[in-house]
């Protein structure tokens, strides 16, 4: 597969989500009607217990109605032939319409599963025979001579756990696997849609690569982490697919339920003939069959499993895979985020934002200074230094002689050492201290503790102090100040996260900032609890911590130290850059590798919830609604003081039977574009959710039945018999 063709797979998943979404719901529905036409197998139907019903009542009437044929005396009782005939092919429609429902959904990722089949070709991989890290370099193919350890090119299927494998440039990725050695740079794009190469490297959180990749640049080796069939790309066809899809813990719940109010109703329908021949009157098989029908929950028996495949489908669009839709409704239910500072809460650039110069010390004097320390600083915090100083009037130039004194992990500091021999140093409070005192200057108490006043006042304010400190040629030491660098905080969040306090989730910055700083950007972000100068097991102990209190966390990670809280949280979502390890801890990952993506998934975890809990809503209100509604007009012919509660007027029983029958399967069609996209979400409180649920489709439920069958019923009336 060429470059130019693993972009065109990752356009072509993006042009297939827009399609789908953009495709008008009739298209949309007669594409899908194969698939729900293969789903009235009987073993296909029995794991939806409301529409099993639905189909064995349908599959009976049939019968019914073939012996109607060739007896229409003995087994019509008194009404018209092809009546049962018309009540059976509504049925049959109905159980089609709710296999539509669900057959729609997993359509939607049908696209998305081709396009991705496209990267999951068997490639070639240079397999290594014996390898032996400590003679890397030398791994060579037999057409370059042995070495210590020699290549072999085998079929990428026939690669097993543990295997381990060279990829030069322009080479694809025969398998998911970690890289032991080397630095690349790697398309991602077949797999994430971003053309953008990104770098993956041995021996970091950035050492996880993914087969069917291709690298770009340089040479990595790679150890295969997963077994073929296993793959990344080989689980995302699945899940998207909904091959993997499993019912979630709620959906059973649900399905409890409405399989008990099936039975319920059953039973009171099974008791309506005896009771009704008790006082001389008699109800047919046929009426009895559609009014147990009418009465089950059949609107959300019918689009309980599309709500579901919709909610992980609304995920895939969003570039998150989720392993279950387990993790999607945990998302919906969970009441505590813990989010990263650098790179989710802010933007992670430090830029420098002011100079403060100590007593003594004139403005431009440390503006110069900073400036100058940061000619030959190629980082953003550096560079930053330099373009804040030129906003502030300063003319600056590279001074030739000069040298430059990068910054090492080791001294955490950085400068200038100028021609005249004056030297120049600005880095972290302690480093200039140490600096300072080497040097044997003297440097006074006084302006020790306005340097420390100024630090503290930086740190309060959310800021990353740099202290700057020169030494002129005759060898006197002179602090000047503190550089202010502010690590950004991004637009917006402050706002979602009063949403988030409005759906009581409780949000917590995790940062390894010291306290004061973490207080700060706390404060101006608007996040409710912080972590500061946190470690691995500070995040693991603080999920537990939550957990015991009946909360549930959900988080995100990309490295291997990220995995043991990942593997806790109840939604653990783990970058695609991350590691392997951190992968397969967490229950969700982010193609796009977006740590404020998290909020989105809570979003529609809870619009998931909301969906379900509103077409449940409107389900449970239609079934009491069709149950006054046509009860009277079934039973008035009998009992003529029922006649008073037929408030609609419908024509007759029969025909209140068939309208409220042809109703209970036109509603299922109406409501399946609502449960694809989902009940609008507002960031609200569950009081609030549950009272507009219960004003918009609970009273949406009761009133919508009465005026469907009424309308229906004008048109029923007009079949002779009727």
């Amino acid at each position: 597969m060429s470059t130019a063709t693993a972009n065109g797979v990752a356009n072509d998943i993006a042009s297939d989500v827009r399609n789908s979404n953009n495709k008008s719901m009739g298209a949309m529905l007669i594409k899908s009607l194969p698939d729900a036409l293969r789903k009235f197998d009987p073993r296909n139907m029995w794991h939806n217990p409301v529409m099993f019903i639905v189909w064995v009542g349908a599959a009976f009437l049939t019968l019914l109605g073939i012996g109607q044929l060739f007896a229409p005396a003995e087994l019509s009782q008194g009404q018209p032939v092809y009546f049962t005939w018309i009540i059976a092919i509504v049925l049959w429609f109905t159980v089609l319409f709710a296999n539509l429902a669900e057959a729609v959904a997993e359509g939607r990722g049908k696209a998305q599963a081709d396009a991705l089949r496209k990267t999951r070709t068997t490639t070639p991989a240079h397999r290594v025979v014996c390898y032996d890290e400590e003679n890397d370099p030398d791994v060579r193919g037999p057409e370059k001579g042995e070495g210590p350890s020699s290549i072999v090119e085998v079929p990428s299927s026939d690669l097993k756990l543990g295997d381990v494998v060279v990829v030069e440039a322009g080479d694809l990725i025969p398998g998911d696997g970690d890289i032991i050695s080397g630095i690349a740079s790697v398309d991602e794009s077949a797999i994430t849609g971003e053309s953008a190469p990104v770098i993956r490297e041995s021996g970091g959180d950035r050492s996880a690569v993914t087969g069917g990749t291709r690298v770009l640049s340089d040479r990595i080796v790679v150890r295969i982490t997963q077994k073929p069939g296993e793959s990344f790309v080989d689980k995302m066809i699945a899940l998207v697919e909904g091959a993997n899809r499993q019912k979630t813990p709620n959906e059973i719940a649900l399905d409890v339920l409405l399989s008990s109010l099936t039975i319920i109703f059953l039973i009171v329908v099974l008791c309506i003939n005896p009771q009704a021949s008790a006082v001389g009157a008699s109800v047919s098989l046929t009426v009895l069959i559609a009014l147990l029908v009418c009465l089950i929950p059949t609107t959300i028996g019918a689009l309980l499993s599309a709500i579901g495949i919709a909610g992980m489908d609304r995920l895939v669009q969003r570039n998150v895979l989720a392993t279950s839709g387990r993790a999607i409704e945990a998302a919906g239910d969970v009441t505590t985020l813990l989010l990263d500072k650098t790179g989710t809460i802010t933007y992670g650039n430090r830029q420098a934002s002011n100079f403060h110069a100590l007593p003594g010390v004139d403005h431009d004097e440390i503006v110069r200074a900073a400036a100058l320390s940061s000619l030959a600083d190629s980082t953003p915090e550096g560079q930053s230094i330099v373009d804040l100083a030129r906003k502030e009037g300063m003319e600056l130039k590279d001074i030739p002689g000069a040298i430059a004194v990068p910054f090492t992990a080791e001294t955490r500091m950085s400068g200038l050492d100028l021609p005249t021999g004056e030297r120049i140093r600005k880095g972290a409070t302690s480093a200039i201290e140490h600096w300072v005192a080497e040097e044997g200057s003297g440097v006074g108490q006084e302006i020790l503790d306005a340097m420390h006043d100024r630090v503290e006042s930086v740190s309060n304010a959310g800021g990353t102090p740099l202290v700057v400190a020169e030494q002129d040629a005759s060898g006197v030491v002179k602090i000047l100040g503190v550089v202010q660098l502010k690590d950004v905080v991004k637009e917006g969040l402050r706002e979602r996260f009063a949403d988030m306090r409005a759906m009581g989730i409780r949000t917590v910055m995790v940062t390894g900032d010291n306290p004061l700083t973490a207080a700060a950007i706390a404060k101006e972000a608007g996040v409710d609890d912080f972590i500061a100068e946190a470690k691995p097991e500070d995040k693991l102990a603080y999920i537990k911590k939550e957990q015991a209190k009946g909360q549930l966390v959900a988080m995100t990670g990309d490295g291997t130290n990220d995995a043991p809280a990942l593997a806790q949280s109840d939604v653990g979502v783990a970058m695609n850059s991350g590691t392997s390890a951190a992968k397969e801890a967490g229950n969700m990952v982010d193609l796009d590798s977006d740590p404020t993506k998290l909020i989105d998934i809570v979003q529609i975890g809870k619009q998931l919830l909301i969906t379900r809990g509103a077409l449940t809503t409107f389900s449970i209100a239609n079934d009491i609604a069709k149950y006054f509604a046509i009860i009277p007009a079934m039973f008035m012919e009998q009992f003529p003081g029922l006649g008073v509660l037929n408030l609609m007027g419908l024509h007759s029983s029969l025909s209140a039977v068939l309208s409220a029958i042809i109703f209970n399967a036109i509603i299922i069609v109406l409501l399946i574009p609502l449960a694809l996209k989902g009940v609008k979400y507002r960031a609200e409180s569950s009081e609030k959710i549950l009272g507009r649920n219960l004003s918009i489709y609970g009273l949406g439920g009761i009133v919508a039945p009465f005026v469907g069958i009424w309308i229906i019923d004008l048109f029923v009336r007009l079949i002779p018999g009727f």
